[in-house]
């Protein structure tokens, strides 16, 4: 299964993905990345900082953007070749990201997509925006 190509995606399209971000996810995280900030991974540390807790790290939240692009919008087959990201608040573990696409340009002589890109958190407010570049499946042959 390939997701949508070029000529199956309009302007306003959109899809979302949702995940509680759990101790667990931060952990295994920090493990693969090699990102062992405390600010992330001791809650001692981070009762220090602004915070007062600890946060998610912020590509953690960026990777649910990935996970939109590669599963539903434009989906399996998409390559992902540029993102912009601003990170404007901070997640809690035990906090739910919503990461939505949406299409805001379709480039027609290279066949590529550009994306409205933005997470936010279950009371509504924006964790992060920007906006990514993207080639879209092509048609099987």
């Amino acid at each position: 299964m390939i997701g949508k190509t070029y000529s199956e995606i309009n302007l306003g399209d959109s899809a979302r993905f949702s995940k509680t971000v759990t101790e667990a996810d931060v952990i295994l995280f920090a493990g693969v990345t090699g990102d062992l900030n405390p600010a992330h991974i001791d809650e001692a540390y981070a009762q220090g900082t602004f915070f007062k807790t600890r946060i998610a790290h912020g590509m953690l939240s960026a990777g649910f953007i990935s996970a939109v692009i590669g599963t539903r919008l434009p989906g399996p087959g998409t390559i992902y070749m540029h993102q912009s990201l601003n990170f404007l608040a901070p997640v809690a573990i035990g906090d739910t990201v919503t990461a939505v696409v949406e299409v805001v340009e379709k480039i027609e002589e290279k066949g590529r997509i550009r994306l409205k890109t933005t997470c936010v958190n279950q009371k509504g407010t924006t964790i992060l925006d920007g906006e990514a570049l993207v080639s879209p499946p092509r048609p099987p042959k």
